[in-house]
């Protein structure tokens, strides 16, 4: 005012005001707006009017047209500052230009500050504001909150994801001890799939850890067929060889097959260590293996390995998954003992899952093999290895043997040199040959030479059969019910049984299990109710064979009509082999000419041809 005493009159006013809010600055503040020439003096006015309060500083920082914009705030003064602006914004209605000024700046701040979900209130309240009062820093503010919706959304699902993943992978790491975790979460289809949101099963498919603990809990029953507590590694002989496919080169067989890797067909006569290749490889195998008798793969491999997951494994899809995968390899032993229909459904399994690492073995047999496999050839043993496989043998057996040590040693080459006498026949010189080239047969040789015993090479398990049973007879006051036994056996083979009727022939099944003869291993374990059981199987099919020769053996009706009943008979292609050493003569010529024209007739001579070579050399 033009007149000092009203100018006067109205400091003194104001001082009798006293300490001001909001209300009455914001007023004082716009009024900038209106006398740009006296910017300084109004804003100390506000500054005076409100004592210094917290808040109308921070709102003078930013309004009232400073002369310098504040710094760019923190979180924590970003907060305060909008919460500032929210305040001043409803003492404003009547204020446009302090009004237009306060929405520019609320633009500003909530520009600059990294917000967070719990400010989305804050910021909706200033855009509910500046929509209202049609400004356009109104779009500026809604971006700002979709991208704290956004985060807010992220950071839930993120906790979501994570608390779901923890959930899960405490579940794996409780489902080897507890069947009911298996059963429910991971081998339900539908519980896997719905809770596991999807994710779950392609991790329990392809990711390798996760894949072995599936199969952990069931890794004894993978492997119960394969007779592991009966295997010594130490006892494997390793300098076996095998022909290699793709080069022909002749290789050690632990070298050029030291893991399971692509599909591979192991072939080799009865006894030269298909199956003890098997078993070293999966004694040393650091991966999940399964090892099947191919006689249990008459419904399919994928049954046979159902089986042995204790039916836990109902859904059969996600198991093929798995094995597609390369979670589990696969072990086929004797396909030459199985039906040409059983061969043909794991032909046609080999060929579908082409990325698996699937062995198989198989004596000489006419079929079709999978064209995805490689077939690698194993070879009798060399002459320079003969000797050296007989006194490595040394450390499995008996521990009363009559001849260890270097007397042993001894004995092993004296025999050797009896036997491989050049100065007999050619052809008898070259069966000897080939039976020492067995090492399954030599390693019969090996307990005979331990005990003391001249071994008779084309007679061998005949020769060990009467050794065992005299002794049966002495301990037993009995004589060893042969007949009995063999029809037992017979009917075992046609069952496709493995274990021997140990009920009926408990005090046998203890006699061919001693160490001298080792004709039988047996296996212990608890059934479900704890109590011990104790099975009994033949170490090896020859000893089998030889047993179940004798229901082909005399003049009998029967035995006549076994003779060709069974020719076409893989399971007993081992028989076959033995009648051509312990048949008459005559009647091994007449079986002779029979085999041979059953081959013409099959186009199938693998029996008729070795068949052939076994009784020339008699």
């Amino acid at each position: 005012d033009s007149d000092i005493n009203v100018r006067n009159t109205a400091a003194q006013a104001l001082i009798k005001l006293g300490q001001q809010d909001l209300p009455v600055v914001v007023q004082v503040l716009d009024s900038v707006h209106y006398y740009p020439s006296e910017i300084g003096q109004l804003r100390f006015l506000a500054h005076f009017l409100a004592g210094g309060k917290p808040e109308v500083e921070t709102l003078m920082q930013w309004v009232g047209k400073p002369k310098m914009r504040p710094e760019k705030p923190n979180y924590d003064q970003g907060v305060n500052t909008m919460q500032v602006f929210e305040k001043a914004w409803k003492h404003c209605d009547s204020l446009p230009e302090l009004q237009r000024e306060l929405a520019q700046k609320i633009a500003v701040v909530a520009d600059m500050v990294s917000w967070k979900a719990t400010n989305i209130n804050l910021l909706q309240s200033h855009h509910k504001n500046l929509n209202e009062g049609k400004y356009k820093e109104s779009d500026t503010v809604q971006r700002v909150i979709n991208n704290v919706e956004y985060w807010q959304w992220f950071l839930k699902a993120r906790i979501t994801i994570i608390s779901h993943a923890a959930f899960w992978l405490a579940l794996i790491f409780a489902y080897p001890k507890f069947p009911q975790i298996q059963a429910i979460f991971f081998w339900n289809p539908w519980v896997r799939r719905i809770l596991g949101v999807g994710y779950v099963g392609f991790l329990l498919t392809w990711f390798p850890p996760f894949r072995r603990k599936l199969f952990e809990p069931f890794k004894p029953s993978l492997l119960a067929d394969a007779g592991l507590d009966n295997f010594y590694d130490q006892s494997y002989f390793p300098e076996s060889k095998v022909k290699v496919p793709t080069s022909g080169d002749i290789l050690p067989i632990t070298a050029a097959l030291p893991s399971i890797q692509g599909q591979i067909i192991l072939e080799g006569d009865s006894g030269l260590g298909k199956s003890m290749f098997l078993r070293h490889l999966l004694q040393n195998s650091q991966r999940i293996v399964v090892y099947l008798p191919a006689q249990k793969c008459h419904k399919g491999v994928i049954e046979a390995i159902q089986d042995k997951l204790h039916g836990q494994a109902q859904d059969a899809s996600f198991l093929k998954n798995l094995i597609y995968s390369g979670a589990i390899d696969i072990c086929i032993d004797g396909l030459n003992e199985v039906t040409a229909e059983t061969r043909a459904k794991i032909c046609q399994f080999v060929e579908s899952y082409f990325r698996g690492n699937i062995i198989m073995t198989t004596q000489p047999l006419e079929w079709t093999p999978p064209s995805t496999a490689k077939i690698y050839k194993l070879q009798p043993l060399e002459q320079q290895q003969i000797q050296e496989f007989l006194i490595s043998r040394q450390p499995r057996l008996p521990q009363d043997a009559k001849i260890q040590g270097a007397d042993y040693a001894q004995a092993c080459t004296n025999y050797l040199t009896e036997v491989l006498n050049n100065q007999q026949a050619k052809e008898e010189l070259d069966a000897v040959r080939r039976i020492l080239s067995n090492p399954m047969d030599l390693t019969v040789v090996a307990l005979m030479l331990s005990q003391g015993k001249h071994p008779n090479l084309f007679r061998l398990q005949e020769q060990q059969y009467n050794l065992m049973a005299a002794e049966y007879q002495q301990e037993w006051k009995q004589e060893f019910p042969l007949k009995r036994f063999s029809a037992a056996v017979y009917q075992m083979r046609l069952d496709d049984k493995q274990a021997l009727p140990a009920d009926e022939f408990h005090q046998v099944a203890m006699s061919l299990e001693d160490e001298k003869y080792k004709m039988v291993v047996s296996r212990q374990w608890q059934d479900e109710k704890g109590e011990a059981k104790k099975e009994w199987y033949f170490r090896h099919d020859k000893i089998m064979d030889f047993f179940l020769v004798q229901n082909f053996l005399g003049e009998t009706d029967t035995a006549e009509s076994l003779l060709v009943d069974r020719m076409g008979d893989p399971r007993f292609r081992g028989v076959y082999f033995l009648l051509a050493t312990l048949l008459p003569l005559d009647a091994a010529k007449e079986l002779r000419e029979d085999l041979i024209q059953y081959a013409a007739d099959t186009k199938d001579n693998t029996v008729s041809n070795t068949f052939v070579q076994l009784l020339r050399t008699r």
